[in-house]
């Protein structure tokens, strides 16, 4: 499957690389890395990118890294791998601008992991096949478009309740960003979407 889909070979193999070297070899990355709203607003700007490449341990690079390999081929082939490319990066920028919004008066707040990236490809599935079958935790059988929005609607619950140590609006923006850049760049998609959902 990953044959067809370089970029997303190529995402889950850097970040499998800084992930694991940032864990066992060199763990000052993180913070050097990490999304942090101050830092950005006193000019590191490369965090925007960089803070989707490490992550805080190796649950949570699995759980990205895995929803990537199941979605980022579909999308990559939906899209082809240059419109991917800009889906993933721009959620990632998205997740990040919406965090850097919301935490820009807080300098200790700070943020790691692909989660922003990976939920706009998992959103811009969506969008290709709402009715498909995801498994939630791996157990619980649940429609793709009733996951999106019960997804959005706890983001934007956690995110108003302070969200504790996971970046609800990360999340929330990303998957914002992943819905806006797959239809501007693959217009089809909303014809695609309301066809299925009866309403086309």
């Amino acid at each position: 499957m990953l044959y067809s889909a370089p970029v997303t070979f190529l995402l889950l193999i850097a970040n499998v690389l800084v992930a694991v070297y940032t864990l066992f070899f060199d763990q000052t990355i993180v913070g050097k890395w990490a999304f942090r709203p101050r830092k950005v607003m006193e000019g590191e700007w490369w965090r925007f990118v960089s803070a989707g490449f490490v992550h805080v341990g190796l649950a949570h690079l699995a759980f990205n890294m895995i929803t990537l390999y199941f979605f980022g081929p579909e999308v990559e082939g939906i899209l082809g791998s240059g419109k991917f490319f800009v889906v993933y990066f721009g959620s990632e920028l998205t997740a990040n601008a919406l965090t850097m919004w919301r935490h820009k008066d807080n300098p200790k707040y700070s943020a790691v992991g692909a989660s922003g990236a990976v939920s706009g490809v998992l959103f811009s599935f969506i969008l290709f096949q709402p009715f498909s079958m995801l498994y939630i935790f791996a157990a619980i059988p649940m429609p793709a478009i009733v996951f999106a929005v019960l997804y959005v609607a706890l983001s934007i619950y956690s995110a108003k309740q302070g969200g504790g140590p996971i970046a609800h609006e990360a999340h929330l923006g990303g998957a914002l960003g992943g819905v806006v850049l797959t239809l501007i760049l693959y217009p089809a998609a909303l014809g695609i979407f309301l066809n299925q959902l009866g309403v086309g």
